[in-house]
């Protein structure tokens, strides 16, 4: 057998359990074969007189295999899973994810989007950061930070001692370069770490760093990495975050005061603490002093100088916009990617328009709250309206121009975080040019078709009765379709309504993009007077249809998403669909709209909804005014308007006329201003021909007054007038 180990002979153990030392000789020559020990058992004997012959080698023998186990165990335990750095590259794939911005379409920033769980970050070059802030950074952090070789020995033999002593090791006294190992290299639970362990492994990665990388590089990669408070990592987040500038354009006492921060980034959060962060930033220009980087004279006037703030951390322009692009990219992109950062994401969005549209809503809000019962039209109280929204689009791509979710997007007071234009309301009497569409597009209908309007009881699929009202609760006998519609009778809607069906109807609104009208037995007649829920968006985008001839627009929010590299990674399809509508029912639902005359009966000349070039408007306002509505368009823009409250509180005595339409009419004429007039373009296939005022049919030889009328080309009328009549009156009996 082969032996593992030597065995004394049992005297040998004797010998050494009483103490006694033993006195064998060695022989002077000793043949051993392992495995073929004598059988008297000398093998062992030989063994032990060797072990004892070299000793002192089998014991440092012994020690330096202890020692290569401890060693080997020890790296594995604490360096084995440290990065070599050996590829000055491999440092940057460490480094936080940059920030996802978001322009407008003409490139000015709306939001600087961080990943989540992170914070804003923006890397820029080490040229873009003032050289202030450079040395204020040095002279706070790690004054021989251009000499030491990436380590504080002083601070690991301390460390070390403390931990002999078995204290807990405290952070500070980091060079810039450990600092910089703690931020990218080690996990977010170890850097928090108070222990020997830490900071040996800290130590080893800042020596790789000093050996790999240039004093510059290693400079550049912490004033981009370390974390400067209020969700901002590196010093372009930081100097937007505090001070509403880019770094490059920071002054002295500025970048003082950001090279204060990273030690305690909250304590000494200038936007929280202003006075400990003043203390701070006097400190910091001390240093720069006694380290040769500033005389006292130019620390003095920097500490004296006053500091101007950023409004709020974490600026955002046209936040219900942002918002609803963010939703789209998690949708298209998905999270994971979102999350991976440094998107560049070009959007359709006008910047200028929408904050256009947030002063007009602020200053309509405003007028009616000034109300108060002083006007004699207010009732007392005002009209209690809290909230106003407004999307534009491009009714030629479905471009998003502007998207006003609400006048204050952080008031909780009004529930400004709700998006109005993507939330469902019910749309009132704006919703019935499209069942007015579907008519016309039936060709049972005309503009000149006649319609009593007279009260009348309609049965619905559970047998009840219902009896629509007009907005006035008067009734005007015989009109003509084109007044019903630009006057937005009630009654005659429902009876063209009934006339098609409300199959053809909401089957041409999910045509046009309206989602919600997918259950048409659940609607019922009560549809095209705004029973059922739409959202200002996509409200807007179905009359975006008629404006542009009848093509189907899908609202587009962005252009083009680019990653850090600028591949472009995603552009979406244009916004202009299928058509969705004959171009000629389009046509005439447009003429209607716009028909400034056929309005007058309701709305009276002269109206907010005139402009000064052609536009085509409707107002909707719904029952216990709940919400009032405008939305409207030229060949070039659509927009609309929503006026109401967010948490459904009654507004009181105001209607689409008087609450959203002005803000539309004022918004419609300042994003046109300077741009020409320009006219709907009547398609072929359309006639025009002469009618009887009254009746829509042509006119006789009695007939008092006549109008022209458009018509589908086959749909135009074959009758003449029959209620005109010449008959002879005795003026003396009048009969």
């Amino acid at each position: 057998m082969l032996y593992s180990k030597c065995r004394l002979p049992a005297w040998a153990k004797r010998g050494a359990e009483t103490g006694s030392p033993s006195r064998i000789q060695a022989p002077a020559a000793v043949e051993y074969r392992a495995g073929t020990p004598s059988e008297s058992g000398s093998g062992e004997l030989v063994m032990a007189v060797l072990f004892r012959r070299h000793r002192p080698w089998a014991v440092l023998a012994l020690a330096a295999g202890v020692a290569l186990l401890v060693g080997a165990g020890l790296y594995a335990w604490l360096l084995a899973d440290l990065p070599s750095l050996d590829d000055p590259g491999s440092l940057y794939t460490y480094a936080a994810a940059p920030s996802n911005k978001i322009y407008d379409r003409h490139g000015r920033l709306l939001f600087e989007m961080p990943p989540p769980h992170t914070g804003s970050h923006s890397p820029v070059p080490l040229a873009e950061i003032p050289e202030a802030l450079r040395q204020a950074t040095v002279a706070t952090e790690d004054a021989s930070f251009y000499d030491n070789p990436g380590v504080d020995a002083w601070a690991i033999v301390r460390a070390v001692w403390i931990n002999l002593r078995g204290g807990e090791v405290l952070s500070g006294g980091s060079t810039i370069t450990q600092q910089l190992a703690r931020t990218l290299l080690l996990s977010p639970e170890e850097r928090y770490e108070r222990t020997l362990a830490r900071k040996v492994r800290e130590a080893v990665l800042a020596w790789r760093l000093a050996r790999n990388y240039t004093k510059d590089e290693i400079l550049a990669l912490y004033l981009n990495e370390i974390y400067f408070g209020n969700m901002a990592y590196g010093v372009e987040a930081a100097a937007q975050a505090t001070f509403g500038k880019h770094v490059r354009d920071l002054d002295l006492a500025e970048c003082a005061m950001l090279a204060g921060l990273p030690q305690a980034p909250a304590y000494y959060n200038p936007l929280e603490n202003l006075p400990e962060a003043r203390k701070r930033q006097a400190v910091v220009l001390d240093l720069m002093v006694k380290h040769g980087y500033l005389a006292e004279e130019q620390a003095r006037l920097a500490r004296e100088e006053t500091l101007h703030f950023a409004a709020s951390p974490f600026p955002i322009r046209a936040p219900h916009f942002v918002m609803y692009v963010r939703s789209l990219l998690e949708q298209e992109l998905g999270l994971e990617r979102l999350e991976q950062g440094g998107l560049r994401i070009d959007t359709t969005l006008d910047v200028d328009l929408n904050d256009t549209a947030r002063d007009l809503a602020r200053y309509r809000l405003a007028r009616l709250a000034e109300c108060n019962g002083r006007w004699t039209d207010c009732p007392p109280g005002g009209h209690n309206v809290r909230n106003l929204s407004l999307v534009a689009l491009d009714p030629q791509t479905g471009e998003i121009l502007a998207m006003l979710g609400s006048p204050d997007y952080f008031s909780a007071r009004i529930d400004g975080a709700v998006n109005g234009t993507t939330a469902l309301r019910q749309p009132g009497s704006s919703i019935k040019p499209i069942t007015y569409a579907a008519a016309f597009r039936s060709g049972e209908l005309t503009a000149a078709t006649m319609m009593l309007d007279v009260r009348t009881s309609f049965v619905t699929r559970e047998g009840a009765s219902y009896v629509p009202l007009n907005y006035d609760l008067q009734f005007r006998g015989p009109v003509r379709l084109r007044e019903a519609l630009a006057s937005s009778y009630n009654l005659v809607a429902v009876k063209v309504l009934d006339s098609v069906g409300v199959e053809a109807m909401t089957g041409l609104a999910r045509r046009l993009g309206i989602s919600t009208f997918d259950d048409p037995q659940r609607l019922g007649l009560a549809v095209t007077l705004g029973g059922g829920e739409v959202s200002l968006l996509e409200l807007t985008a179905a009359y975006g249809s008629f404006a542009n001839g009848g093509r189907a627009v899908r609202p587009v929010a962005v252009r083009r998403v680019e990653d850090d590299q600028g591949r472009l990674l995603w552009a979406p399809d244009p916004g202009l669909g299928a058509r969705a509508v004959d171009e000629r029912v389009a046509y005439l639902v447009t003429d209607i709209l716009s028909d400034d005359v056929a309005r007058i009966p309701s709305f009276g000349e002269g109206s907010v909804l005139a402009l000064s070039r052609p536009a085509a408007v409707k107002t909707g306002t719904t029952t216990d005014f709940l919400d009032n509505w405008t939305v409207g368009y030229t060949p070039e823009l659509v927009v609309g308007v929503w006026a109401g409250n967010a948490d459904n509180e009654p507004m009181r005595d105001i209607s689409g006329i008087s609450g959203a339409a002005p803000t539309w009419h004022d918004f419609m004429e300042s994003a046109l201003k300077g741009h020409p007039a320009v006219e709907f373009q009547r398609p072929d296939g359309l006639v025009e021909v002469e009618v009887c005022a009254l009746s829509g049919h042509l006119p006789g030889p009695d007939c008092p007054h006549r109008v022209r009328e458009l018509f589908l080309e086959g749909t135009e009328p074959g009758e003449t007038c029959t209620m005109h009549r010449r008959v002879a009156v005795d003026r003396a009996t009048g009969l």
